[in-house]
């Protein structure tokens, strides 16, 4: 089976190493690359032999935060279809339209338990091929309040 190739860029350690651990616990297929800031995953895509199947940003990095690193990714001829999802411990909804609008797939406020992390991760890493807006909407129907999409629904 193929691996699926996510890359996440978060300066908070911690929420890596459960982020992390969460992924592994889910599917060994999974590999997975970590990058501090926004320079250091831009650095780290150019070095991959494959590109991520999905990418996982944090607004607020050191460096380069998450919203520099998603605007160059999507002037990027070579990383502009990688979907992306920003991730961020607050929800407001400025955020939510910013993410939105400057081409990211969904929006993801980090849960406040390993329980609730690793039930989404689960439903995006299971739809990475195809059908991952699907995935994001259907939980945000479900009633999640970690998950938004921008197929129409914010």
């Amino acid at each position: 089976m193929n691996k699926k190739i996510i890359l996440l860029a978060d300066d908070d350690t911690d929420d890596t190493e459960l982020f992390c651990e969460a992924l592994t616990d889910i599917d060994e297929n999974i590999l997975y690359y970590t990058a501090y800031n926004g320079g250091e995953a831009l650095k780290l895509l150019t070095g991959l032999n494959e590109k991520p199947k999905l990418i996982f940003l944090d607004l607020n990095m050191p460096v380069m935060n998450g919203w520099d690193c998603l605007k160059l990714l999507k002037k990027d001829k070579q990383y502009e279809d990688i979907p992306v999802i920003m991730i961020s411990t607050s929800s407001h909804k400025k955020d939510i339209e910013t993410a939105s609008s400057l081409g990211a797939i969904g929006y993801f406020v980090k849960p406040n338990t390993y329980k609730d992390l690793r039930h989404i991760l689960h439903s995006l890493t299971e739809n990475l091929e195809n059908g991952l807006q699907d995935a994001i909407a259907d939980m945000q129907k479900k009633g999640s309040m970690n998950i938004f999409g921008f197929n129409g629904i914010i």
